[in-house]
Formats: structure tokens, C-alpha cells, sequence
């Protein structure tokens, strides 16, 4: 059985497109949000940084009912992860960016498709967290990290408060996963692909979450890489 109309944000690049190229014929409609074309599903042109296009987009969705929300974008300061960077020296502009696009953009996302969400008999929503927005995996990208934080502190109210929905809400806070970002990011660091998580993996994870029925929801899955690389 596939699954109803899933819309999957992020789905030009990583992680995003990955599960979006993963669900185009596993789903009744599959919608796709990014920037750039992600040459899968039906692309919506959004700048996730912009209220007035997450508005806009929430108007062209008016009437369709929406059974899965991914929200599966993200970013991070410039030269995050490396050994360039520098908490003195990054920009405002960044600091923003970051903040905008991993935490503010996904309560309003979820807010105003909401109607879209109760129309569905089992809605699901599915954030992308990360390891650094957990205590036990300190990160110094300060943008990132707290962004990363403050997600997960909105996935906790957010289902608190769409449990009269009856709305599933879960938070998947994963280590670094071998999209072919990713793999040539190892690479150029001569590390192989054991030092990231499988992508099917990740993609057995989403396929659960989709396939649970409402009496039920998963809150928090943490996915670290057995070699304890964070990110």
C-alpha cells in the first residue's frame, strides 16, 4: 500500500533529496519544497528564510491533504565541522540563516499547514535533528548546535499540542548520514564511508514512522554512527 500525499522539505540537496527520490513512487503525491529544482515530485519554489513564501506556499496547498510533513532541511555557519571554524568570526547574516532555515522555518511550516495535517486520518511529521542538539555531544558551532537544541524543544510542544490532532511528532537526531555530500566530504578527509551512517538506514526509519498507525508515535530516535563521529 503506498503512502497518501507526502511533502518533503529540503529536497534539492542531502538528506532531503535523498528521502524524496526514496518515497516518488511510494506515495499517492509527493510535493517538494527547496530553492532549486530537486527534479523529483511536484516541485514548490520556496525560500524557507522568507514568511511571505512559506505563506504562499501554504495558500497553493489550501485544499490538499497532506498525510506526511519531512522537514528534512537544514545549515549550518560557514566552515562548520572543519578545523576553520571560528566562533569570532561568524557573520550575523549566518548566525541568522542558521536560526531561520533549522528552527523558525519549522514552527511555521507546521503552523500553517496545519488544516492541511487534520485532514489526513494519520498524519505524520518528521523533523531532521542532529547529535549536537544533544547534551551528551558538545559541538562548537554555536548557530548550529542551538538551532539544533531549540528544535527539539519545539518537537516536545509540538506534540503536546497536536496530540488533540492526534498528529504523530517525531524528531530523528542522527549523526552524519552517507548522502554523496557527505561520502565526499569523508573522502576528501581520507575517511571511508564507515565513518557515516548508511542512508537506507535512515530510509527504514522514515518508512516506519509513515507505516505506525495513530494510536501511536515515536518521540525521539537518536542515530549515532558506531564510530561516535557527531554532527
Amino acid at each position: 500500500m503506498k503512502h497518501g500525499n507526502i511533502i518533503v522539505f529540503g529536497a534539492s540537496s542531502g538528506l532531503g533529496k535523498a528521502v524524496a527520490e526514496y518515497l516518488a513512487d511510494k506515495c499517492e503525491n509527493l510535493f517538494t519544497v527547496s530553492r532549486r529544482d530537486p527534479k523529483v515530485g511536484n516541485w514548490i519554489k520556496t525560500d524557507l528564510t522568507k514568511n511571505e513564501e512559506i505563506i504562499q506556499l501554504a495558500k497553493g496547498l489550501e485544499k490538499t491533504k497532506i498525510d506526511g510533513l519531512l522537514y528534512l532541511g537544514g545549515t549550518w555557519e560557514e566552515h562548520a565541522f572543519t578545523s576553520d571554524y571560528d566562533f569570532k568570526t561568524s557573520t550575523d547574516r549566518d548566525i541568522d540563516n542558521v536560526i531561520s532555515v533549522n528552527l523558525i522555518a519549522p514552527i511555521k511550516v507546521v503552523k500553517y499547514l496545519l488544516p492541511n495535517l487534520e485532514k489526513s486520518e494519520n498524519a505524520k511529521v518528521v523533523f531532521m535533528g542532529a547529535l549536537s542538539g544533544l547534551d551528551n555531544f558538545p559541538s562548537p558551532e554555536v548557530a548550529n548546535s542551538s538551532s539544533k537544541f531549540g528544535l527539539r524543544g519545539a518537537v516536545h510542544s509540538l506534540r503536546q499540542t497536536l496530540n488533540s490532532y492526534e498528529i504523530g511528532v517525531t524528531v530523528i537526531n542522527a549523526g552524519n548520514i552517507g548522502t554523496p555530500e557527505v561520502l565526499q566530504d569523508l573522502k576528501n578527509s581520507n575517511l571511508d564511508e564507515s565513518n557515516a551512517i548508511p542512508i537506507a538506514d535512515y530510509l527504514r526509519i522514515i518508512e516506519l514512522i509513515l507505516t505506525l498507525s495513530k494510536d501511536t508515535t515515536i518521540k525521539e530516535i537518536d542515530l549515532p554512527n558506531t564510530k561516535g563521529k557527531s554532527a
